[in-house]
This record gives C-alpha cells, structure tokens and sequence, in this order.
C-alpha cells in the first residue's frame, strides 16, 4: 500500500440540525503517499483544522472515507480508533502543549510509555530525538525553561515518539518569528526525511508550503 492516507468524499457540517448549519468541508478527497510531505494551504476559517483532525481519527466526517494505512476507519468505535491514533499518527500544533510539569525528556518519554514501550527504551528514544535537533543538553529543563523554538523542537519530537506513518501539523511554526519559524521548519523536515515519515502539514506562509513535496488548496 503506497497511500498512507486517503481521504474520499469527506463532507462535515456542524449544528446541521440547528437554525444555522455550519458547512466545515464537502467532498474532500486527498491522499498522502507514503514518505510525502504535502503542504494543506488554506484561509483561516476554511476548515484545514477540522480536516486534520479528522484525518488524525479526533473526529468523524458526517459523510464519506477516512483510510489509514490501507484500513478503512469509517466506522470504528472510540477504542479502536484511539489505538490506532496511538500507533500510526503523531500530532504537532501551532502552540507545543507540552506537559509544563515534565522536562523535555519525559515530554517524549510518557507517549512511548501509553503505547507500552518499555522506560528504558522509552529514554533512549527520547535521548536520540533530543539528539537530532540539537537539544541533548537541555533533555531536563521544563518547558517554561526553554524557548519557543526549543519547545516547538520538543514537539515535534513527542509526536515521533512511537515512530508514527504519519504525521498531521496545523501551523507548527505560527507562533515563531521569522527566522525562528525557518530553523525549526527546516528541522522538522530534517527529521521526517530521515524517518521516511508521510506528512500533511497546514500552513499560511506560501514559502514553506513550497519546500514541500505538493501543495494542496482547501477553500482557495
């Protein structure tokens, strides 16, 4: 299976029993093939959030596919849905979400802990990530102990913490400067190409959309 990903006819519209339906999405489709980096680039409002959670299993599409991996996930109930979120995506946002009572290290640690890796296992993963966006020396400092873009890098490290198919990021560089934004994006791909990991990843700023494999555009 070259597809990661395949979304087809996925359609979403929220209050659609209400005085005033919301129409998300209709008839999307888009595929992401295994070791692509796609840029989803789409206005504010258009519904590139809810598409990504919906490709990540957080939410159902009122109409249409959700496959993963070859599976389709139409239909699953919540635990089935869940493991396979655990196993096969990782999630970064515009903002880190780290656990601010945790270092950087057991950041990373308590994902691979829930999908049953071993501790000792899990801190080597950890320790190796943390390697590769230069953040070793700072494995135990605490998020508010470190910059945006180290806690971004941190992020981005968590969410490859059980070495996903896929991983899903909505603006990941947004709350960056400039120059910050350009070092960590250009780490992020770093370490999906030497994964061999898929992505989709949503973004407003057209030049980091073009140093993606494809762009697609959601309500443009």
């Amino acid at each position: 299976m070259n597809e990661v990903l395949r979304l087809s006819g996925v359609s979403k519209t929220y209050g659609a029993d209400g005085p005033a339906p919301v129409e998300v999405l209709r008839a999307v489709d888009l595929t992401v093939a295994r070791g692509e980096v796609v840029a989803l680039v789409a206005p504010s409002g258009a519904g590139k959030s809810t598409l990504l959670h919906i490709a990540g299993l957080l939410d159902t599409p009122d109409t249409g596919q959700v496959a993963l991996n070859g599976r389709d996930m139409t239909g699953l109930g919540d635990r089935a849905r869940t493991e396979a979120r655990r196993v096969d995506v990782g999630f970064v946002y515009q903002f880190h979400h780290l656990l601010p009572e945790f270092t950087a290290a057991e950041n990373i640690v308590l994902p691979q802990l829930a999908n049953a890796v071993a501790a000792r296992a899990a801190s080597a993963r950890a320790a190796d990530l943390l390697g590769r966006v230069g953040l070793s020396h700072r494995a135990d400092h605490r998020p508010a102990q470190l910059s945006g873009g180290e806690q971004q890098r941190v992020a981005f490290c968590r969410a490859l913490a059980n070495q996903p198919a896929l991983l899903l990021a909505d603006e990941p560089t947004g709350n960056l400067d400039p120059e910050t934004s350009d070092k960590v994006f250009d780490m992020l791909m770093g370490l999906v190409r030497e994964t061999g990991l898929s992505a989709l990843i949503a973004t407003h700023n057209h030049d980091l959309a073009g140093r993606m494999d494809r762009i697609v555009g959601l309500g443009i």
